[in-house]
C-alpha cells in the first residue's frame, strides 16, 4: 500500500501545471497534456504526450499502466493515434504533417526494450524474428538462440554460432578464427544464450539443467584487461546472464559468490589468471573462452601453463590472428583447445612445419613443392574440424566499401642518412658485418670465432657486458637486437636515440655516449645529445623523412574532410607527432598506455561523433584491441613491426562492420633502411600464415627459412645500406621491386 501511495505522490509532482491555458496562437505542442493527468479534457484537445526519453520516465509510464482504469487506458491509447485538430475541430494540414513527422522520428529513435529486458535497440534487424535452432532433429531439449538475438545476427554469425555449438555438443574445443571486426564476441554470447536456454521473455537468472539433467557449471572468459568491460557491456545488451568480473580488489567476494552458485559468467584478465589461475582451476567450468587466444602461442609461457590446468574439455579460442610468426604457434593454440588433435609436437614439426617452410623457398626443388602442397591440404582438412576461419571479404565485403593497403617508401633526410652511415661504422656493427672474414691475427678461423668475438672497444657491447667482461655464450650475436633497434629508431626520428630521462642513470649515460658518437659534427643540428622539449625543433619536419611525407599526405586529406588514425609503437614518437599536429593546426585526440581505461571509450565516442576531430593519435600497443573507430577512413602506420598481426590489428580499428567509406592504409617505411627488411619479414610471415591456416597458394618470393632458434644468426647486417633499395641476407634475399606486383608500393620523396 505504501508503494502505491508513494507512486501517486510522485505522479502528482510530475503532473504539468493545470492553470496554463492555451491561446489560439499556440502550437500543437502547447495543447499536449500529460497522460498521467486525471482531469477531464475536451476530446478535440486531448493528444497523448510521450514522456521524456529517460529511464525514470519510461519506468514510471510502465508502472503506471496497471493502476489506470481500463477506460483510461483505452482512451489514452486512442488519443495516442489521434491527429491534432484546430479549435473548430478541423485538422490543420501543417500540424498533421508536423505531428506525423515527429511521431515517425520518435518511433525510429525508440529503443527496442521493455522494463527489465535487455537493451538491443542499437542493433538493426538482419533476419526474421524467430529462434535459431542448433540441436539436431529429435534432440531433447531443443537448443536454440532466442529470437531477440537471432534477428540481429548476420548470416556468417549464425554459422559461427552453429560451429560453436557443434564443438560443445561433441565435448571438445576449437577456435573461432574470424577476421577482426566480424563479431566473435557476439557469436560467443549468442552460443551461450542458447546453451543456457536464455529466453527473451524471462529476465530471471536461473540455474539451468544440462542435456543430461545435471546442472550447468559457470563459464570462464579470459581476455585482455582493455576489453573486460566491453565483454560486460555486450552481455548486458544481448542476454540476461549473471556476470561478475574477477579482477581488482574484490576478487575474494566474487570467488565466494561463484562458489555459492550466484555467477553464470566470470570474466577475468590474462594477468589475473596467470597469477591466480591455481584458484580458478579448481572450479568445474562448463565452458572456457579465451579472447585474443593468440596470446597462447608460446607453450613455455606462464599464461599457457596456467590455462593448461583448466578442468574442462570445452575450450574455445577467439582470435583474428591464429598464427603470427611461425607455424608452431598454430600447433600450440590447437593443442590447448583440443589436446592431441594435431598429434605430438615433434610429429607436427616433422610432418607439417618443415615441409611447408622448405616447400615455400623460391629455389625449392619440385619434389619439395609437391610434398608441401600435399601436407598443406592435409593440414587444412584436419583444421576444419577444430577451427572456423572467415575473412571480411567473404562475409561482409558486400556491406563495405573496401580497403586499400599501401606501403610508402619515404626518403630519409640528409641528416638521417649521415647518422645512419655513422652507426654502420661503429665497432659493434663492423663486428657483425665482418664476422665471416678471416681473422687479422693470421688464424685460419673466421673473425667471429677468433679475436673479434667480443667488442671491448664498442659502445653497445661494453654496456651489455658490464658484469661479464669476457663476454657471453651468444657473442657477438647478442649485439644484433640492440643494433637493429637503434637502426630503426634512426629511420623514424633522430630524437628517439637520445637518452630517456626515466631510464636508469647508467643507461642514460650509455645512450648519451651513443648519440654523441653517431651524431658527430651534426650534434648541434639535432639540439644536442640530450632529449629536447623545444616545440619548434620537435615539430619541424626538416630532419625527418617520414614526417615530411606525412605532412604532404595529411594536407591533401584534410582538404577532403578525411579522418585519420595515426599509429606508432613509440610513446616518444607520439609526443613528437602531437607537437607536429599542434603546429599544423589539426584537431586531434590521443590514446596511449597512460590513458585510464574508463576514459578510453569516451575518447573513441567523441572522435566518432565529432566532425571537428581530424586525427586520432594512438599507441599501437594500447590501441590495437577493442577500439571501434569507423568514422576514420585513413590509417597511417608510422613504424612497422616484426609481427604483421600488430599492424593488421591497427588497420582494423577502422576497417570493420559499420564503416561507410573506403579505407586507405599507409605504412611508412624509411627507404633503403633496415625497415625494408622488417616489411619483407612481414610478407614472409603472412604468406606462411595463409598457407598453413587457409591453404592458399602463395608466390615463392623468398629463399630463407625461418630458424626456430637464433633467427638472427647468419644475417649480414652490413649490407643494409642507407640508400637504394637492395636488401641482402645470406638466408633471406628480396628486393622491394619484386613486391611491386602485390603490395601497392608507393614512393614519396622527402
Amino acid at each position: 500500500m505504501s508503494l502505491l501511495t508513494s507512486f501517486k505522490a510522485l505522479k502528482e509532482i510530475l503532473k504539468p501545471c493545470s492553470n496554463l491555458t492555451p491561446t489560439p496562437s499556440s502550437s500543437s505542442s502547447s495543447l499536449i497534456k500529460s497522460s498521467f493527468s486525471q482531469e477531464p479534457e475536451p476530446a478535440a484537445l486531448k493528444i497523448s504526450r510521450k514522456p521524456p526519453k529517460s529511464s525514470l520516465s519510461k519506468q514510471l509510464q510502465r508502472l503506471g499502466e496497471p493502476f489506470l482504469p481500463s477506460s483510461q487506458q483505452n482512451e489514452s491509447l486512442n488519443a495516442g493515434t489521434r491527429q491534432p485538430q484546430n479549435s473548430q475541430g478541423h485538422r490543420n494540414e501543417a500540424q498533421v504533417v508536423k505531428f506525423e513527422e515527429g511521431r515517425e522520428k520518435e518511433e525510429k529513435e525508440r529503443e527496442f526494450e521493455d522494463f527489465g529486458r535487455t537493451k538491443l535497440g542499437q542493433f538493426d534487424h538482419t533476419g526474421p524474428f524467430e529462434p535459431l535452432v542448433l540441436s539436431l532433429l529429435g534432440e531433447v531439449p531443443v537448443i536454440r538462440v532466442p529470437a531477440s538475438i537471432n534477428c540481429r545476427l548476420l548470416e556468417h554469425q549464425r554459422e559461427g554460432v552453429r560451429f560453436l555449438y557443434k564443438l560443445y555438443r561433441d565435448s571438445h574445443g576449437g577456435v573461432l578464427g574470424d577476421d577482426m571486426g566480424l563479431g566473435k564476441t557476439i557469436q560467443a554470447i549468442a552460443f551461450l544464450a542458447a546453451v543456457f536456454e536464455k529466453d527473451e521473455e524471462s529476465v530471471e537468472s536461473t540455474t539451468v539443467k544440462g542435456n543430461h539433467g545435471g546442472k550447468k557449471g559457470p563459464v570462464l572468459i579470459i581476455c585482455p584487461t582493455s576489453v573486460i568491460h566491453n565483454w560486460e557491456i555486450e552481455f548486458s545488451r544481448w542476454a540476461s546472464f549473471s556476470v561478475s568480473i574477477y579482477h581488482g580488489t574484490n576478487r575474494d567476494l566474487i570467488l565466494e559468490k561463484l562458489k555459492a552458485g550466484g555467477v553464470e559468467i566470470l570474466i577475468t584478465s590474462f594477468d589475473t589468471y596467470r597469477i591466480h589461475g591455481s584458484i580458478l582451476s579448481e572450479v568445474d567450468w562448463e565452458v572456457v573462452i579465451v579472447d585474443e587466444a593468440h596470446r597462447l602461442k608460446n607453450e613455455k609461457s606462464k599464461l599457457y601453463l596456467a590455462c593448461s590446468e583448466i578442468k574442462t574439455r570445452k575450450r574455445i579460442g577467439l582470435t583474428g590472428t591464429v598464427m603470427q610468426n611461425k607455424i608452431m604457434e598454430l600447433f600450440n593454440l590447437l593443442d590447448w583447445v583440443a589436446p592431441g588433435s594435431l598429434g605430438s609436437r615433434e610429429h607436427f614439426r616433422e610432418f607439417y612445419d618443415e615441409p611447408l617452410k622448405h616447400g615455400q623457398r623460391s629455389t625449392a626443388p619440385e619434389s619439395f613443392v609437391r610434398k608441401a602442397d600435399k601436407r598443406k591440404e592435409h593440414l587444412v582438412a584436419v583444421l576444419r574440424k577444430y577451427m572456423l576461419r572467415r575473412t571480411k571479404e567473404e562475409t561482409i565485403g558486400h556491406l563495405m566499401m573496401g580497403k586499400e593497403d599501401n606501403v610508402v617508401f619515404c626518403s630519409m633526410s640528409e641528416l638521417q642518412k649521415r647518422v645512419y652511415r655513422s652507426m654502420l661504422q661503429l665497432p659493434d656493427i663492423q663486428c657483425l658485418v665482418n664476422k665471416d672474414l678471416p681473422c687479422s691475427c693470421g688464424s685460419p678461423l673466421k673473425q667471429v670465432e677468433c679475436c673479434k668475438r667480443i667488442v671491448p672497444d664498442g659502445i653497445i657491447w661494453p654496456y651489455l657486458h658490464r658484469d661479464s667482461p669476457e663476454g657471453c655464450d651468444s657473442c657477438p650475436y647478442c649485439l644484433v637486437l640492440p643494433c637493429l633497434v637503434k637502426l630503426q629508431q634512426i629511420s623514424n626520428h633522430l630524437e628517439l636515440i637520445k637518452p630517456n630521462p626515466r631510464d636508469e642513470l647508467d643507461k642514460q649515460k650509455k645512450d648519451a655516449e651513443f648519440a654523441s658518437a653517431v651524431f658527430g659534427p651534426d650534434v648541434d643540428l639535432v639540439g644536442g645529445n640530450a632529449q629536447s622539449e623545444n616545440f619548434m625543433g620537435l615539430s619541424d619536419v626538416k630532419h625527418c623523412g617520414k614526417m615530411q611525407a606525412l605532412e604532404k599526405l595529411m594536407f591533401s586529406w584534410a582538404s577532403r574532410g578525411d579522418k585519420i588514425l595515426l599509429f606508432s609503437y613509440s610513446v616518444r614518437m607520439l609526443d613528437i607527432l602531437e607537437k607536429f599536429l599542434i603546429r599544423k593546426g589539426y584537431s586531434f585526440s590521443r590514446l596511449d598506455g597512460s590513458t585510464p581505461s574508463n576514459l578510453r571509450q569516451s575518447l573513441v565516442d567523441d572522435f566518432n561523433s565529432s566532425p571537428s576531430k581530424q586525427v586520432f593519435l594512438i599507441s599501437t600497443r594500447a590501441g590495437g584491441l577493442g577500439l571501434n573507430l569507423v568514422s576514420a577512413n585513413r590509417v597511417v602506420i608510422f613504424d612497422p613491426n616484426w609481427n604483421p598481426a600488430q599492424d593488421l590489428q591497427a588497420q582494423d580499428r577502422s576497417f570493420r562492420y559499420g564503416q561507410k567509406r573506403h579505407v586507405v592504409v599507409f605504412r611508412l617505411l624509411a627507404a633503403g633502411s633496415f625497415e625494408e627488411l622488417v616489411y619483407s619479414r612481414q610478407v614472409y610471415k603472412q604468406q606462411l600464415s595463409n598457407i598453413a591456416v587457409s591453404g592458399k597458394i602463395e608466390n615463392r618470393y623468398f629463399e630463407g627459412v625461418q630458424v626456430p632458434f637464433l633467427p638472427w644468426k647468419g644475417w649480414c647486417v652490413g649490407l643494409i645500406f642507407p640508400w637504394g633499395f637492395s636488401i641482402c641476407n645470406e638466408k633471406f634475399r628480396v628486393s622491394p621491386f619484386v613486391l611491386l606486383g602485390f603490395s601497392g608500393l608507393q614512393r614519396i620523396s622527402g
